[in-house]
């Protein structure tokens, strides 16, 4: 069934981040949190009615810099130029860091009155939850880490077919950027892709809010952050890695690295699953949330 929904806005620092509630702020939260250039529509409304029905409430949001959240503003960063500070030993100047993306999660629940949650993230998401459990640890019930990695170079290497893609410009027409990204998405996706559902959200995407800029300020983001290995080893909240053996654009060893890193974390490798969360894999993940649920209670 639909669930009910209410829309806000939090407050944190200089930003205001759009969010979501769906269901009852008394049942168990899920706050769910986005990956790279993705708004908070890219948790379909289909999965958080899911969740709903399932006993908890959901609380999707915009990332800064995408969809109805604040844009940064000045120049987008030139990430070469990260990379090579970094390497340099030089210090890395950049508009904001992982940590305080993570406290834009905290700002929404704050905003939402929700003072502890289960937190749910995919891609840069999951690094944004990872950080979540070693900074804000006390407002967490259970962390799930999807389709992420470490931050470590050495794990997680993109396919050199995903890397490709990642660098091809964009086309400078609305229709041109959109054929490519579902081209993207259909070689990330892993055994199960459905075109006209994917072309439907590519679409609503840049309705809601075309801002290409972001995607280099959040991308600068993870490049500043670096290897987290050493940092996931103090988290001790209950934590599930999810992660596809088919993803191509953060591979395997991504998830796996993750899950090793973190003490007691429980790894759940899923097969025929890319970089990507269709309707076949959210069985899977409600499961795990309900695991997480029991060891957290």
């Amino acid at each position: 069934m639909t669930a009910s929904v209410a829309s806000a806005v939090a407050i944190s620092g200089d930003y205001e981040i759009a969010y979501e509630i769906y269901g009852k702020l008394s049942d168990p939260v899920v706050l769910l949190v986005n990956g790279l250039g993705s708004q908070m529509i890219g948790y379909r409304t289909a999965f958080c009615d899911r969740l709903v029905d399932e006993g908890f409430c959901a609380i999707r949001y915009d990332n800064r810099d995408v969809g109805h959240s604040t844009k940064t503003t000045g120049e987008p960063p030139v990430l070469h130029h990260i990379r090579d500070d970094m390497r340099a030993g030089r210090s890395v100047n950049v508009a904001y860091r992982v940590a305080d993306m993570a406290a834009d999660g905290i700002a929404v629940l704050n905003a939402a009155g929700v003072d502890r949650a289960h937190v749910f993230g995919m891609s840069m998401g999951g690094m944004i939850v990872q950080t979540m459990g070693y900074t804000v640890a006390q407002r967490l019930l259970s962390i799930t880490s999807v389709m992420s990695s470490t931050g470590s170079r050495k794990v997680g290497v993109p396919t050199p077919e995903a890397a490709e893609m990642l660098v091809k410009p964009r086309p400078a027409d609305i229709e041109g950027a959109i054929a490519m990204d579902v081209e993207e998405r259909r070689l990330e996706a892993g055994r199960w892709f459905d075109e006209v559902e994917v072309e439907g959200y590519v679409r609503a995407q840049y309705e809601r809010c075309h801002h290409p800029s972001g995607v280099a300020f959040q991308y600068a983001a993870i490049v500043a952050d670096g290897d987290r290995t050493d940092r996931l080893g103090t988290i001790t909240t209950p934590t599930t890695v999810i992660h596809g053996d088919m993803d191509p654009l953060v591979t395997a060893s991504g998830g796996e690295a993750t899950a090793a890193a973190i003490p007691n974390a429980r790894l759940v490798m899923v097969e025929g699953m890319g970089h990507h969360l269709p309707p076949e894999t959210w069985d899977i993940c409600i499961e795990e949330l309900k695991c997480l649920l029991s060891r957290s209670s």
